[in-house]
């Protein structure tokens, strides 16, 4: 059967990846044409954002180009066939330098692709390029690196694009890739996603492979172990949803990824849906309860039985727990891994040193008894409620470098985040979408769910972005005249 071409109005980067994909497999379009395209919107937009660290154009027509071939000789191609994507400079792509944004590893060449990367490339997917975070991930939250800058939120270079996927953000809500591979532990999916108006996915830890080891064959301990997660971000819901599937599931190279389904068993009746619009009562920006507000209605509108409860489980336990685990962590490599941070890139972390002592041995112990009882009590609370919408972030997008300026500004984001910490911390997904613009810039919510219940999580965005549409891409903002 003859398959009509596509129309020619529209730059083919402009298309969904689901769009992207199906046009690939169709022969609609050629995978070459689709990357070329996201090439010239890179060369277009990339100057004005920073986005984009480690360009493979190269590499990436080449795979293009074998898709092509593949196609032409009858093989079924892959469900994100040509679809580019970006990948965060703490994820190996293989050849290339995984540098975390330091210079001191600038030359360290990754001899495979990390188990997502593996993933996407083995559905279809075309890495195109590395993307900017802060030097180490621990340099802050706002993506500045000491090997590549500073990149800029595209709706408004005076605030923060958010990270630390923040390259990702920026690259999907320009258009320069259709899809991007970040990692959370703390909101550092999410957040971007709010502050870039697109759409991301923290999965249940263990639900997708990962590797995050640096720089040697040891891996990190229990924090980063179950607190990191990798996980995609798309410019609709359909479009991380096909990330996801083709993401999720075992893998011999990370033991801690667990043979579970994809999707769950239908839940009996109308879903119901918790409302948490300020989560422990510590204050949330009107504009950011107005966001929780409209995708409440949303949800409503598409039938799920929406309540608003007092507050989440254990919350400032949660946090509590969480920065004394994680800080005892660093405090042992500390004195030697502020030295790759760059003048006062180790400001972030050592803020919060000076507020938190490293726990003794028994008190550790005691904390991962801790840890494992707030877990329990969030499964409890989903048990009752499937569903959590609340904030990402509890502020619209604030001042690049924040939360390294001082206490204040450290305790300021700490704050704004603290739904993403306890979400990480209990290891449940949670899918952030958008819900529109607040003063030119983007806002937002996530929906939490129970473990391994990310199809739920995405049902529900996907009703949210039904109602209130699609942000990105967007074209990069001037920075204002000073």
């Amino acid at each position: 059967m003859h398959t009509p071409p596509l129309p020619a109005r529209d730059p083919l980067w402009r298309m969904t990846a689901t769009e992207q994909a199906a046009a690939v497999r169709d022969g609609r379009i050629s995978a070459v044409e689709l990357v070329d395209s996201h090439l010239e919107r890179i060369a277009e937009a990339d100057p004005q954002v920073n986005a984009v660290t480690q360009l493979l154009a190269e590499r990436a027509r080449e795979s293009a180009a074998e898709l092509d071939r593949r196609r032409a000789a009858g093989e079924e191609l892959g469900p994100l066939a040509g679809v580019p994507f970006t990948v965060k400079e703490t994820t190996a792509i293989e050849g290339v330098p995984t540098t975390y944004g330091t210079p001191r590893f600038r030359d360290l060449v990754a001899q495979a692709d990390a188990p997502p990367v593996a993933r996407l490339r083995a559905a279809g997917a075309v890495p195109i390029g590395h993307s900017n975070m802060p030097t180490l991930i621990l340099a802050g939250m706002h993506p500045r690196s000491e090997l590549f800058g500073e990149t800029r939120n595209p709706w408004d270079p005076e605030v923060t694009p958010g990270g630390t996927s923040g390259g990702d953000g920026v690259a999907v809500a320009t258009g320069m890739a259709a899809l991007g591979l970040g990692n959370d532990s703390g909101g550092s999916i999410r957040i971007p996603a709010q502050f870039c108006g697109v759409a991301g996915l923290k999965p249940t830890s263990g639900r997708f492979p990962a590797d995050h080891r640096m720089a040697g064959p040891d891996d990190p301990g229990p924090a980063s172990q179950n607190l990191v997660v990798d996980g995609p971000l798309a410019r609709s819901v359909r479009d991380l949803r096909g990330a996801y599937e083709v993401l999720a599931g075992a893998d011999p190279r990370d033991p801690r990824a667990l043979p579970v389904p994809a999707y769950g068993p239908a839940l009996p009746g109308p879903v119901k849906v918790a409302v948490v619009a300020d989560p422990g009562g510590q204050g949330v920006h009107p504009a950011i309860r107005a966001a929780v507000e409209r995708a409440a209605d949303a949800l409503r509108d598409a039938g799920y039985d929406v309540r608003e409860v007092q507050d989440a489980p254990r919350l400032d336990e949660a946090l509590d727990a969480y920065g004394r685990i994680t800080l005892t962590e660093f405090s042992a490599a500390w004195p030697v891994v502020r030295t790759l941070l760059g003048e006062g890139g180790d400001r972030y972390i050592q803020l919060a040193m000076d507020r938190t002592e490293p726990a003794s041995v028994p008190e550790l112990m005691k904390l991962m008894g801790t840890w494992l009882n707030i877990r329990r009590s969030w499964a409890e609370f989903l048990d009752a409620y499937p569903l959590l919408l609340g904030p990402v972030f509890t502020e619209p997008p604030v001042e690049p470098g924040l939360e390294s300026r001082d206490a204040a500004g450290r305790d300021r984001v700490a704050l704004g985040m603290r739904m993403c910490t306890a979400t990480s911390f209990v290891g449940v997904p949670g899918v952030a979408v958008p819900t529109g613009l607040v003063d030119g810039v983007p806002a937002g919510v996530q929906i939490v769910g129970r473990a391994f219940r990310e199809d739920l999580c995405l049902d529900a965005a996907q009703a949210v972005e039904d109602r209130l549409g699609v942000l990105t891409p967007v074209d990069p903002r001037p920075a204002r005249m000073r």
